[in-house]
């Protein structure tokens, strides 16, 4: 059994047995092996705790034919922090998490693959070059993902590095990001894994109402394995509508933020 994150309230449990190794060797096959080398190790730098995530990302190293380091980030944590107005212990804690990613990059020489989130991803680099430290690929997820991020680390922070930004939860799975194309001005785009899990971006009033592409709604999901069927289960994202293009025949979502209407009153981006 795995656990949601638990931002909105009490976390939701779902089962799962094979699922996180099917979604993330379906993600696998997205990687260019020449920015994510098979038979690289890889450092997981972010939330596991009871997540699925933790267990996720390993299999995708072996996978690949690496082993997986992992660095642990409580985000119950630090919300709890945040909610304490301690937001100077939040960055302290943030800071020693970094400090042991950053053991392992100089202990390890074959680490050429990294999965994080922005917030850590700016802190990292802060303190080192990636490229230098032989990282050849970054695979990175979190409710900060913006345009304006996005274009800060591929122009910035990774020098070359190659940026693969990601949306997953542990009911969906993990969507892929479309390739960055300069016509899409750093927009932030996924397509869920289709057939196995289908997002719909609805009017937040009407949840039977799918909206036009290119405006606003909340995110809807069904996912349906077999191990686990979720049906029209509301997002606390909202987004943008995508059409489907050649690579993915189906709807996508551009740019994926908290839902707007809850923002007084969840503590979010604590990582």
């Amino acid at each position: 059994m795995f656990e949601t994150g638990g931002s909105t309230g009490v976390p939701k449990s779902r089962i799962n047995i094979d699922d996180f190794r099917i979604d993330y060797e379906m993600f696998s096959d997205t990687l260019p092996d020449d920015r994510f080398p098979k038979g690289a190790d890889w450092l997981m730098l972010g939330p596991s705790g009871p997540r699925r995530l933790r267990l996720a990302v390993e299999h995708l190293a072996q996978h690949r034919g690496g082993i997986c380091f992992m660095v642990d980030l409580d985000p119950r944590w630090v919300i709890k922090l945040l909610k304490m107005n301690k937001p100077d212990m939040a960055e302290k804690y943030k800071q020693h998490v970094i400090d042991q990613g950053l053991t392992l990059l100089k202990a390890h020489d074959n680490i050429q693959c990294l999965f994080t989130t922005p917030k850590l991803l700016e802190a990292l680099c802060d303190k080192v070059s990636l490229k230098r430290v032989g990282i050849k690929g970054v695979f990175c997820g979190g409710t900060e993902m913006t345009p304006q991020f996005h274009r800060y680390a591929v122009e910035e922070l990774l020098d070359g590095v190659y940026f693969a930004p990601t949306y997953g939860n542990t009911l969906m799975g993990l969507a892929v990001h479309k390739p960055l194309r300069p016509e899409d001005n750093y927009a932030v785009i996924y397509y869920p894994p289709a057939p196995r899990a289908m997002i719909e971006v609805v009017d937040p009033d009407n949840p039977d109402r799918l909206v036009e592409y290119g405006a606003t709604g909340r995110v809807r999901l069904t996912t349906l394995t077999r191990e686990f069927f979720m049906p029209r289960f509301l997002e606390r994202d909202e987004a943008e509508r995508e059409p489907p293009y050649d690579q993915y025949p189906w709807d996508g979502v551009r740019n994926v933020r908290p839902f707007s209407r809850f923002q007084a009153k969840v503590v979010e981006g604590v990582y």
